[in-house]
């Protein structure tokens, strides 16, 4: 009888061992297989949420720009979710509010890669844009911005580095200084100019700089070279000086808030001559009393609801439809791109193997983003050596009350 009950004891324990080897082949999780790269690669049939950031000012003194922008990235983001998202996983915008302040900006970023993204659109602006930046290179987080135009967010000139993470839809300050001093002398045939510049942001600074470079080299007599600290409200004393010289064009590389309180004092002292703006000027008949004040004016941006081409025509009825009859400006479309250009990246790296949220599938955003070649809302998009899109800007020209889309150029 013992005998009888080892043999039975022995024969369960060989069953028992048999099938722990054999493995639970009814609902187990088969273990993740080596992708190409050696890293491990995410189930075929993951269906999670891809999930982007958005880091921008939606509160405070520029807020304008950042809603705008985040905007154009929704619009992008809801509408490749109804069309399926990304390989059939949705796309899950994460937003933070960084109130136009570099400090709160690199709280977001941290914040944001702690909520989990794979890639950042933001920031809006040059200030907290390029403290972000010197956070996000190390990382190696894929980012693009819709708006900040300084050479510093993608190369910095002093150790020779360009930040190979970090992308734009936008055209950069060096462009629009040049192009309007081009503009200035080669279509309005300006022999004298006068400019105003906020010395204490970065944007207005830089486009200053390329402006007065290019007006030099081109014959073009710069007459006043006047500033203002930045929140400054009172600006006659440099605009009386202008006045005085009576130049041709006044340049204004600021934001359109400052162009309006300009605008008005402008008039007080008496200037006549034609003022010319950059992207900063955009909306800048909703912050004038009076729009007669910068009647003539020009200033070039990286979009026009004017223009007759069929994705501005496609993306300017997407968006009344989306945000109740309200025509886009040049933020939302360049937020929009930003979108676009971003998510074409990400569904690359999604098709590569490597496992979503590794190093290796953001160096595969990272890839797919500086092999960009295609027509956007706001253009054509191919990226040079420092990461910057080549790309033309469109010219808007206030006439009679309302923007009008002069050309590009």
């Amino acid at each position: 009888m013992k005998k009888t009950l080892a043999l039975i004891l022995a024969l369960v324990l060989c069953l028992g061992l048999l099938a722990a080897c054999s493995g639970d082949k009814s609902g187990g999780s088969a273990a993740p297989t080596a992708a190409p790269g050696g890293t491990t690669a995410a189930p075929a049939a993951n269906k999670d949420p891809i999930k982007i950031g958005y880091l921008g000012p939606l509160t405070g003194g520029v807020a304008q720009y950042g809603i705008a922008v985040q905007n154009g990235v929704k619009l992008y983001v809801d509408q490749l979710n109804a069309a399926g998202g990304i390989g059939g996983r949705q796309i899950e915008l994460v937003s933070y509010d960084e109130e136009g302040d570099a400090t709160k900006a690199i709280t977001g970023y941290n914040s944001l890669l702690d909520s989990g993204v794979v890639a950042i659109v933001g920031d809006v602006t040059t200030g907290p844009c390029t403290a972000v930046v010197a956070e996000a290179y190390p990382d190696g987080t894929p980012m693009i911005t819709a708006s900040a135009t300084a050479t510093s967010i993608t190369y910095n000139a002093d150790t020779n580095t360009v930040y190979t993470n970090m992308f734009r839809s936008c055209f950069i300050d060096p462009f629009q200084g040049e192009t309007m001093a081009r503009f200035a002398v080669e279509v309005l045939k300006a022999k004298t100019a006068a400019v105003l510049y906020d010395n204490g942001d970065t944007y207005s600074t830089g486009v200053y700089e390329y402006f007065v470079s290019k007006a030099k080299e081109l014959g073009l007599e710069l007459v006043a070279e006047e500033s203002y600290a930045s929140g400054a409200v009172d600006f006659s004393g440099q605009l009386t000086n202008i006045a005085s010289k009576n130049p041709d064009v006044l340049f204004l590389p600021i934001y359109y808030n400052d162009v309006a309180l300009v605008a008005s004092q402008a008039a007080d002292a008496g200037l006549k001559a034609l003022m010319l703006g950059v992207d900063g000027w955009s909306s800048v008949l909703d912050a004038v009393t009076d729009a007669a004040l910068v009647e003539g004016a020009y200033y070039c941006s990286g979009y026009s609801a004017a223009d007759t081409g069929a994705l501005v025509q496609k993306f300017l009825g997407d968006y009344a439809a989306a945000y109740n009859g309200a025509t886009p400006n040049m933020f939302d479309a360049q937020g929009y791109d930003a979108a676009w250009i971003l998510c074409d990246a990400i569904a690359k790296a999604e098709t590569s193997g490597k496992a979503y949220g590794s190093d290796e599938y953001k160096a595969e955003i990272i890839a797919a983003m500086k092999a960009t070649n295609s027509d956007y809302v706001t253009g054509h998009v191919s990226y040079d050596d420092h990461n910057d899109p080549q790309k033309t800007a469109a010219i808007i020209n206030i006439v009679g009350g309302e923007e009008k889309f002069w050309g590009s150029y």
